[in-house]
């Protein structure tokens, strides 16, 4: 059974009118008259009946247009949700966004200005799928799907002090003269904080932690405070406070970090996915410059 054929049926039982039912479908007349006819050959019972000259349904033919009816009900929800998810596609870019948060977020907000329908989906995990991946040479890249483009940006770590006449005029520091001083981190399960352990090991020392946080924004705000110190990242934290902090580069042992701008490969790119990827180098570019 042909399903273009139920579907004839479907509009001709719906019109109960042939006429009427061939402007709806742009068929002729005879083709869905034969249509018909082949239909009820196929299931062994009559469909429609003639009374003068109008034509109506059989019991059958009243049973099959309500399960016709259920059937291109369904269909039609079918290709709506298809249109609907094709739209989404060429909408959504998905983010794994394992380092420089602040700076990944402002780039996505500036971006939604030009782009309003950008549908950013913004994940936190090293075995993730996604569009885009901003990392640093920390990550487990064999975990991440493969890249089709890549740009790295090196990042000078600062260690941030309060403005005390001890830090204000220091041009540059080494790091083991502040391993007895109170550290302000972000917590052992982010990145960042695992490089800045690394940076103090190499220093031969373990920072004495006064206080830690998952959030960047709540570390940046405690070192602003004076409460201790800590490090703070070139351009990835957006903001460079040289009003509220002082920013001492430090010396021994050389503290930077490689941020790795990722597009991976993926069975369907969208145009947006590609755009964004252009617009957060450039935004990322125009901070590293800046700063």
């Amino acid at each position: 059974m042909e399903l273009n054929k139920l579907y004839y049926f479907h509009i001709v039982a719906k019109y109960q009118n042939i006429t009427k039912a061939s402007e709806k479908l742009y068929v002729s007349q005879p083709a869905i008259t034969k249509a018909m006819k082949q239909l009820e050959e196929e299931l062994e019972t009559p469909l429609f009946y003639k009374k003068g000259k109008h034509i109506y349904l059989t019991d059958f033919g009243l049973y099959l247009k309500g399960e016709t009816d259920k059937m291109f009900a369904i269909w039609k929800n079918i290709q709506t949700e298809a249109q609907k998810n094709k739209q989404i596609a060429h909408s959504s870019i998905h983010l794994n966004v394992l380092a420089a948060t602040a700076i990944v977020t402002d780039a996505a907000l500036e971006f939604k200005k030009l782009h309003n329908n950008a549908i950013f989906h913004i994940i936190q995990n090293e075995e993730a799928n996604c569009d885009i991946s901003i990392s640093t040479n920390s990550v487990n890249f064999t975990s991440l799907p493969q890249f089709t483009d890549k740009r790295i940006f090196e990042e000078k770590i600062y260690l941030a002090t309060p403005k005390t006449d001890e830090y204000n005029n220091r041009s540059v520091i080494s790091l083991d003269e502040v391993a007895d001083k109170g550290f302000v981190n972000l917590s052992g399960s982010r990145l960042f904080r695992v490089v800045c352990d690394k940076f103090c090991e190499l220093a031969g020392f373990t920072p004495n932690i006064i206080f830690e946080s998952d959030s960047p924004a709540t570390v940046k705000n405690i070192i602003k405070t004076g409460m201790g110190i800590g490090f703070w990242p070139e351009f990835s934290w957006s903001e460079f406070p040289i009003d509220d902090v002082n920013l001492i580069p430090i010396q021994n042992p050389v503290c930077k970090r490689e941020l790795i701008i990722g597009l991976h490969t993926n069975i369907f790119t969208s145009k947006i996915v590609n755009d964004f990827y252009t617009f957060l180098i450039d935004y990322i570019d125009k901070h590293t410059k800046g700063t």
